[in-house]
């Protein structure tokens, strides 16, 4: 077994799932159960610095073995937490190797079908080991594959000589998914210049534009009264609620939108008769995009409560990330050099866009240029998420021919 693979398996089954509700840092506990465990393999490997801090974040430095004194320090980071919205307990990984093509039936939930024709990416894995879960849950691939070829790269640095680079700094960070990966980073003293996230799906490519991401919290306040004796005075929060749902624009949800459009999407509903809160996530290429679509939300927001004139309510807008290509742009460098390492692991690599965010997002914008390198993670967020041994085997490749590539051109 590969020691990408071994590694893999052991960290799917340790429970990372964060909690968007949870207002302490990380938001689980649980989160700690694998940094700690990783901060034990990180020492055992020799690294003498590896450690976990007061908030969740491993933080670990290889040291260089190259005579030149200019190489920047570069950084691989990915996240240990999975996705809220699929549970992460009690996993069970399958290996299905050698992969003949036919559909994959997950044992435990036989309505959980991984098809080719559903998943087009399979087309490339035939013949080789694909990783699911039994059906029951995620896999825990996101993030957890960039993890372990992170872990798997780092003992190949340690041992093998040859390989020669500058300093490597190594970042696993809590609650990603839950959109504060980077809250309490302390970037002075990760002490790098630049970093790559290992955080992508298909083996060869590079994401180096993100979505721009704001959080909406709409606050309705409405008016309670006995409904026996309710009318005329009763202005109900919770239908006010499903009225501000129910006029979101169909062709601005997620479901409706691809490549660069964005959307307006709903994601947590609460209350009672007096008072209810809608949680929205609003996303764009662009920050005027995103603008726009948060000033059409108080709109329908603002007219909906035209028909409940003594109630009122909140529309409060958090900044979460922002697009990193306005940063990458500027240092062409961290690009080139990923394609190069690409190109020496036999891949056509390819940029594209992402929808959706990573730690590398924020990072670029709080001063550590990253972008988001393939991890092979597949139908992530979901029971029938996937990833194939060859792609985390080539990732290591990848991340390790980075370091050359750095020294090299230094």
């Amino acid at each position: 077994m590969s020691s990408v693979l071994n590694r893999f398996l052991s960290y799917v089954q340790i429970d990372t799932q964060s909690d968007p509700q949870s207002t302490s840092f990380p938001s689980t506990e649980k989160q700690r159960d694998l940094s700690n465990q990783l901060v034990i393999e990180l020492q055992e490997l020799g690294i003498e610095d590896a450690h976990l801090d007061e908030h969740g974040y491993v933080y670990a430095t290889i040291p260089a073995n190259s005579e030149k004194s200019n190489i920047p320090v570069i950084c691989f980071c990915s996240h240990v937490d999975t996705s809220p919205d699929v549970t992460g307990a009690n996993v069970e990984p399958i290996v299905h190797q050698k992969w003949n093509g036919e559909d994959i039936i997950l044992p435990d939930d036989p309505t959980q079908i991984l098809k080719l024709s559903e998943h087009p990416d399979l087309k490339n894995q035939i013949g080789n080991d694909v990783v699911t879960a039994s059906g029951t849950t995620l896999l825990g691939a996101d993030n957890k594959a960039g993890v372990a070829e992170i872990m798997a790269a780092a003992e190949i640095l340690v041992t093998d000589k040859r390989i020669k680079h500058g300093k490597i700094k190594i970042l696993f960070t809590p609650d990603e998914e839950v959109g504060r990966g980077t809250e309490k980073v302390d970037l002075d003293k990760l002490g790098a210049d630049y970093g790559y996230t290992v955080d992508g799906e298909a083996v060869g490519t590079m994401e180096d534009e993100t979505f721009s991401a704001d959080g909406v919290k709409i606050t309705i306040h409405g008016v309670s009264t006995h409904p026996g004796y309710a009318i005329g005075k009763l202005e109900n929060a919770l239908k006010i609620a499903g009225e501000i749902l129910a006029a979101l624009p169909k062709n601005l949800s997620p479901e409706a939108t691809e490549d660069k459009e964005g959307f307006i999407h709903p994601v947590h509903v609460e209350g009672i008769q007096e008072q209810a809160v809608l949680n929205f996530i609003i996303r764009d290429f662009t920050e005027f995009g995103l603008h726009e679509k948060e000033t059409l939300l108080k709109e329908i927001m603002e007219r909906v409560l035209l028909s409940y004139p003594n109630s009122k309510a909140e529309f409060k807008v958090t900044e979460q990330y922002r697009n990193m290509k306005e940063i990458l742009d500027q240092h062409p460098q961290i690009i080139d050099n990923a394609m190069e390492a690409m190109k020496r692991s036999g891949l056509n690599p390819i940029t594209r866009s992402i929808r959706g965010g990573t730690d590398g997002s924020r990072l670029s914008f709080m001063g550590l240029p990253c972008p988001n390198i393939f991890a092979g993670e597949h139908a992530f967020h979901s029971r029938l998420e996937w990833v194939s041994v060859q792609d985390m085997e080539k990732a290591v490749e990848v991340i390790l021919n980075l370091a050359q590539v750095w020294e090299e051109r230094s």
